[in-house]
């Protein structure tokens, strides 16, 4: 694989004003509405990103039948310093899983949970 292996990501929600709200606040960012081009009825609420820019963005979605929750995947967003916004996770309403940690030479990580029962992750190098 020549590339980075994510292109995207889709974090299932239950509540979409909710959530939105959540990840606003715990990354102070502002989400954007996308058009949904296809016959499902999917809501999605997309990070901004720059697509020449190393990473991959990704969305809140909420469609019928698809439940948020603890599922199998993990995405860590990056951070400058995670305990920036892992202090900002308890006062948008999430929870810290495990709170800022030394990772050796790969940084260090946070786990938390957001209002709809999702797991993701904060990564930094300091």
């Amino acid at each position: 694989m020549a590339k980075n292996p994510i292109a995207w990501f889709e974090i299932y929600v239950d509540d979409m004003p909710r959530a939105v709200s959540f990840y606003q606040g715990v990354f102070n960012l502002q989400l954007q509405k996308m058009d949904n081009p296809s016959a499902n009825e999917i809501e999605m609420w997309g990070f901004p990103s720059e697509m020449e820019q190393y990473g991959a963005s990704g969305a809140l979605a909420k469609m019928n039948g698809v439940s948020a929750g603890a599922g199998g995947t993990l995405v860590y967003f990056s951070c400058d310093d995670c305990a920036v916004e892992q202090a900002r996770v308890i006062s948008c309403g999430g929870s810290i899983q495990q709170p800022k940690m030394a990772i050796g030479e790969y940084g260090f990580m946070t786990l938390a949970t957001d209002t709809e029962g999702n797991m993701f992750g904060l990564h930094s190098m300091n």
